[in-house]
């Protein structure tokens, strides 16, 4: 089948499940721009919200949250904050070691349009994406500029697509 039978096919999927994640030392639920962004995107789909949380970029609390959404219903498991350099960001290390096969283009990808607004610092993104026990994962820096610029040109448009491919025996 061709990519354009494939998204057709998935359109059969009806609603999805996704669960959220932004790893954050300082946000809490009321500062938590990113998850109230991409809550009222996927809910704006028809599509829902079937976990949340935010946890610290702490290695454990990451692969316990990732194994806790794995284990549940939903299909796509978006996770933003802690893809940088510095020794407090941990979820890319973890999420590498874990996923089973990777989507290498989804970070390439990101990377080429985050260049396109901040320049060569869009290198220090270590931006991924994946999946895990029959889920598809993303991870995205935690800036709402780079959350947006992901769902926007990368996820959004494939949603579906991702949710099926992962889904098919």
């Amino acid at each position: 089948m061709s990519t354009a039978e494939h998204k057709e096919k998935a359109k059969e999927l009806g609603v999805i499940g996704i669960c959220l994640v932004t790893v954050s030392d300082t946000r809490n639920e009321e500062t938590d721009l990113n998850g109230k962004y991409l809550r009222a995107e996927i809910e704006a789909l028809g599509h829902r919200v079937d976990g949340y949380r935010i946890i610290k970029d702490e290695p454990t609390q990451v692969a316990d949250v990732l194994d806790h959404f794995a284990a549940s219903e939903c299909q796509l498991i978006l996770f933003n904050g802690g893809t940088g350099i510095s020794p407090r960001d941990t979820t890319f290390d973890v999420l590498s070691r874990k996923l089973e096969k990777t989507l290498p283009g989804f970070g390439e990808l990101f990377r080429m349009f985050s260049y396109e607004v901040v320049g060569a610092a869009a290198m220090l993104s270590r931006a991924t994406a994946g999946t895990y026990k029959g889920k598809v994962i993303f991870s995205t820096p935690g800036s709402t500029n780079a959350v947006e610029l992901a769902w926007k040109k990368l996820i959004r448009p494939e949603l579906e697509h991702l949710a099926w491919e992962v889904g098919r025996k």
